[in-house]
């Protein structure tokens, strides 16, 4: 009887073991599968890849320049969804910060003023958000809809009649530096937006695994009402993460600006799908508690991967669909691992 006993421990072990590592590293093992499958795939047609070969290094640093937006703004993003919020706003912040970029440049500000002017406007474009959910108390999803059609009428305020754009014209011209940001390469040949995007994460990483405002988000979407018991001030740790939110999609769209060499203030037009998205598939739980920030980057990759990817693989009209089925599969694996994981 013993013996029985000690073999069933022994199994709820061994699947306990399993479905821990499963949790924690089945989305490197679909970035693997993404990459076996575009490399075994007919890439000639598209002009971004070089002879066919997606593992060619060209058209990684391709990608990965392409991909600066979403992945500086995953990391944030994963940690509101931990504290239980969320927000739909992203790329119509991300649109505006386009425009006031490319604004304060065409107009004669330098690079650091205007950085720094526009990741000020993301910040307090975050602030708005927290200050309606935390001291309005309007739910999240419908403080941040309104504001996403507020921010994008002002982005398209901004911008001149009959012009789609802030772009060289009447007069003015593009300082010369305003491109390099986003495409000239200063380390690996890749540029200053993707390491920005990598050195956000990996302070985000650190947030999370040692900081207060990491633990607070985990206890605040976990269970709020022992968080406020337990002297977490979960008003202030949600307004914070909006206002960080806000700072990677300003990052964002500054890095969608100088790569288009243009402020468009529709450029973050389903932004804000994406990055649930990413984040959902990274494995952050939607009620919150749950979520890693490396994961959502590695999320990021995936989906940048697919949609530069299937390009090339299939017909436009299928596309969405293909990269739609990816991710519900790659959802639903997470789901039911995380759900066993729990019987456990």
């Amino acid at each position: 009887m013993s013996m029985i006993s000690h073999n069933n421990s022994s199994r709820q072990g061994l699947g306990t073991s399993t479905t821990r590592f499963l949790q924690t590293y089945y989305i490197y093992f679909v970035l693997v599968a993404v990459v076996v499958l575009l490399s075994t795939a007919n890439l000639d047609q598209f002009a971004l890849f070089e002879r066919g070969n997606f593992l060619n290094k060209r058209n990684i640093i391709n990608i990965l320049r392409v991909s600066a937006p979403i992945l500086v703004m995953a990391g944030a993003f994963t940690l509101l969804m931990v504290s239980g919020y969320i927000d739909l706003s992203v790329g119509s912040t991300m649109g505006l910060s386009a425009v006031i970029y490319a604004y304060l440049a065409l107009h004669g500000v330098g690079f650091v003023p205007a950085f720094a002017l526009t990741v000020l406007a993301g910040a307090a474009l975050g602030a708005i958000n927290g200050l309606l959910v935390v001291r309005l108390n309007i739910t999240p999803v419908i403080a941040t809809l309104i504001t996403l059609s507020l921010f994008k009428g002002v982005a398209l305020l901004i911008v001149a009649d009959g012009v789609s754009a802030i772009k060289s014209g009447n007069g003015l011209k593009m300082p010369s530096w305003f491109n390099d940001y986003g495409r000239d390469g200063i380390l690996l040949n890749l540029p200053a937006a993707f390491w920005v995007a990598v050195a956000v994460t990996l302070v985000l990483i650190v947030v999370q695994n040692r900081g207060k405002l990491g633990k607070y988000a985990a206890a605040t979407g976990g269970n709020p009402t022992a968080a406020k018991l337990s002297g977490i001030n979960t008003a202030r740790t949600v307004f914070l993460l909006y206002v960080i939110v806000g700072i990677t999609a300003a990052l964002a769209g500054i890095a969608r600006s100088s790569f288009m060499s243009l402020g468009d203030p529709l450029s973050g037009d389903g932004m804000e799908l994406t990055t649930i998205l990413v984040v959902l598939l990274g494995g952050t739980a939607f009620s919150g508690g749950e979520g890693r920030v490396l994961r959502s980057f590695v999320g990021a990759l995936i989906i940048m991967a697919l949609t530069v990817g299937m390009l090339t693989i299939v017909p436009a009209y299928y596309q969405t669909l293909v990269i739609g089925s990816a991710l519900l599969a790659a959802a639903a694996t997470n789901h039911l691992v995380s759900r066993k994981g729990k019987a456990s």
